[in-house]
């Protein structure tokens, strides 16, 4: 617990204000900062509660050796000059879920779920299966609800879900699960940890401080995850092996027909592997895998992976705005037949574009949008891909609704994120359907 100190909180977002307040209890001089004005409701309870905000685009300009901590948020780089500061001055750098971690202080199981895709619906699917099966759980972290905000809720032998990801990890020292899901590993938020090999040890520190006592679950079929959890101690558990394993008919775990694949709602390979894991937690767990079949039979999936919207005259539109990697949007490509009206980009983070390339021939056009779009066009060109420019995602849907056909699909899968434009993907895929959700039929 963070006890008499002075923090710096470098970003507000929804984990800054929630930290905040879980601190503020202990005689601690708080101060937060942000660059863009907050809601006025949550800075008069912050000043309520003793903590300053302050509104700067020079934060390491505030932070001195009188400082005892900086409390990170996920989206800041790690060579912020405030984070760079920090580390010269010795003052600790940690995030809002590993502060959280020393306030829990009943006993809980922790599941982390993390990867560099499926977490989210894999974590989902966790929560609805305990959920069915009448086991207390807490859902949290990456998924929206900060480790801050229900820290305080847990109670005796709950279990506390997470779902993780690479910017929460990369300031973990402490924290530590009793279940470990690693999805898969793929090249991505490159820019942010500077190599794939920095990003692989970090995505490592999912199984931080375990034991033999602990478990992992692991993609069998994931190269890196393979190599990357050769030496943990953890016990393992294989998804995607030779006794755990999909086909075109079911999914099966210990080489038994678990489900038939025409029972379940969710379609597609990746979604069976997130099935996968689901199950193997269940397994640990000691679940009745009815309440995972009742589950799969109706669950739909999550917002904004590939959503379906609407259809109107023959359009079908489907939100896959998650999709922040080109692995990603590979994912949601694989998923449907052709004629795919495809818009691509966002923030430029070097993603490489040329992934998709053997997905191409599914894609009867590129609208290129955001702060990456120059280099999409480009791309395109050299693929002979018909592609159209556009500074904002809005101007793109214009376009979209005079080139569409009956049969053809409207995805927004933009193997990028959405930071030059929006304060997370979730906005852009509510612009996305907003806009959809109001076309008219012609």
């Amino acid at each position: 617990m963070i006890e008499n100190k002075k923090v710096l909180i470098l970003g507000m977002a929804r984990s800054g204000y929630e930290v905040a307040k879980l601190i503020s209890k202990a005689n601690n001089n708080i101060y937060i900062t942000d660059m863009k004005d907050q809601e006025e409701a949550k800075l008069k309870e912050l000043e309520e509660l003793g903590i300053e905000f302050i509104k700067t685009d020079e934060p390491e300009s505030l932070l001195d050796e009188t400082f005892d901590i900086l409390i990170k948020n996920p989206a800041v780089f790690p060579f912020h000059p405030c984070v760079v500061k920090a580390k010269e001055l010795n003052i600790p750098v940690v995030n809002e879920m590993e502060v959280a971690y020393h306030y829990i202080n009943k006993p809980v199981k922790i599941i982390g779920v993390t990867g560099s895709n499926g977490k989210t619906t894999t974590v989902s699917l966790i929560n609805e299966v305990l959920k069915n099966a009448k086991i207390p759980v807490k859902l949290g972290g990456n998924i929206g609800t900060p480790l801050s905000q229900i820290v305080n809720e847990l109670e005796e032998n709950d279990i506390l879900l997470l779902e993780i990801s690479d910017h929460q990890l990369i300031d973990m020292n402490d924290f530590k699960t009793d279940i470990s899901v690693l999805t898969n590993l793929c090249p991505t938020h490159l820019d942010y940890h500077g190599s794939y090999e920095n990003y692989k040890s970090v995505k490592k520190k999912i199984f931080n401080h375990h034991t033999k006592s602990d478990i992992a679950i692991i993609n069998a079929s994931n190269y890196d995850s393979m190599e990357l959890t050769k030496d943990i101690a953890s016990t393992k558990y294989y998804f995607n092996n030779e006794e755990n394993y999909i086909t075109d008919k079911g999914i099966y775990v210990d080489n038994e027909l678990a489900i038939n694949t025409s029972d379940i709602i969710l379609k597609g390979h990746h979604n069976y592997e997130n099935i996968l894991a689901t199950y193997l937690v269940a397994k640990v767990l000691g679940v009745d895998f009815k309440y995972v079949n009742e589950v799969l039979k109706e669950f739909k999936g999550v917002a904004h992976r590939i959503e379906y919207v609407r259809t109107i005259d023959g359009v079908s539109y489907y939100n896959d705005s998650k999709s922040t990697n080109p692995t990603s949007t590979i994912t949601a490509l694989k998923s449907f037949d052709g004629n795919i009206h495809l818009i691509l980009g966002g923030m430029e983070r070097s993603q490489d574009f040329h992934d998709l390339t053997p997905y191409l021939s599914k894609v009867k056009c590129i609208y290129a949008i955001g702060e990456v779009r120059g280099r999409i066009m480009a791309y395109a060109k050299e693929k002979n891909k018909e592609s159209y420019e556009f500074a904002t995602l809005k101007e793109a849907m214009v376009k979209i609704k005079e080139e569409v056909k009956p049969g053809d699909i409207v995805l927004l899968s933009p193997a990028s994120a959405s930071w030059d434009q929006y304060l997370k993907f979730e906005d852009r895929g509510d612009e996305f359907k907003s806009i959809v959700n109001n076309l008219e039929s012609v």
